[in-house]
């Protein structure tokens, strides 16, 4: 696996960080905050901050931050992190399919749709610095990252992944395994995970993979990555790429 599909995939098990801006009160200086975000399906991470925050002002009077993720582990040098640098921009927050996504993976946020002074912002990624562990280290650009990250960025017959179709279907998808489909996504965890949940629901799907909720048997809830095979684009392709899964699962 190249370095660029591993910063991928581990950069869509997280959905926080800490953002890095240029200080507007104190020119020269960085200031950092926690930044709650999620991937949009180009991968690019989404923050929801409101206008009156620190770090917003400091946006404001330069664009270019840095996000500095991370898993959560006692050693923090042992462990995987990864740096994006990149200028941000302000999308506002009108995109339904968007806000959509991002309230299922951070339900926290739902208030913050009801002030006015909140908008999400993009974080347009021009490199990453991505650190695998001990050795396995390196720059990755943009184009890289899409290229070799994004499933190569091509379907099995070579043509480009085009994400727009699977945005606009994401929610029906989702909407529909959590109806009809728990028992698939339990078996998923089982197989894939080695973990046993009470309960299970798909949070989101992208052309690399999805994201689900599991609840296991103390009552805690974690959010389990699940990689494709090939990457997807569709509704269809999407259910062909589930029933791989289910047929592994229950061999």
């Amino acid at each position: 696996m190249s370095l660029a599909k591993e910063a991928l995939q581990f950069l869509r098990t997280t959905q926080s960080g800490v953002l890095s801006t240029y200080s507007a009160k104190f020119p020269g200086y960085p200031f950092g905050s926690v930044a709650p975000f999620v991937l949009d399906h180009s991968g690019q991470p989404v923050i929801l901050i409101s206008s009156i925050a620190e770090h917003t002002q400091n946006i404001i009077a330069n664009p270019k931050v840095s996000l500095l993720v991370f898993a959560g582990n006692d050693d923090l040098q042992a462990s995987a992190r990864l740096t994006i640098i990149g200028e941000v921009k302000q999308i506002g927050k009108e995109d339904i399919d968007l806000r959509t996504r991002y309230l299922r993976y951070l339900p926290q946020a739902a208030s913050y749709f009801d002030m006015h002074d909140f908008n999400f912002y993009r974080i347009e990624i021009a490199q990453v610095r991505y650190i695998a562990g001990f050795g396995r280290m390196g720059w990755i650009s943009r184009e890289k990252l899409s290229s070799d990250g994004l499933s190569g960025n091509k379907l099995s017959d070579g043509n480009p992944v085009d994400n727009s179709q699977l945005a606009a279907q994401e929610t029906s998808i989702i909407e529909h395994m959590n109806a009809d489909h728990l028992h698939s996504l339990i078996a998923y965890s089982k197989h894939f995970h080695g973990i046993n949940p009470e309960h299970a629901e798909m949070l989101g799907i992208d052309s690399d993979g999805f994201d689900a909720k599991v609840t296991i048997s103390n009552g805690q809830t974690q959010i389990l990555r699940f990689n494709f095979d090939q990457p997807i684009h569709d509704a269809q392709s999407a259910r062909a790429a589930l029933v791989s899964m289910s047929k592994a699962a229950n061999p």
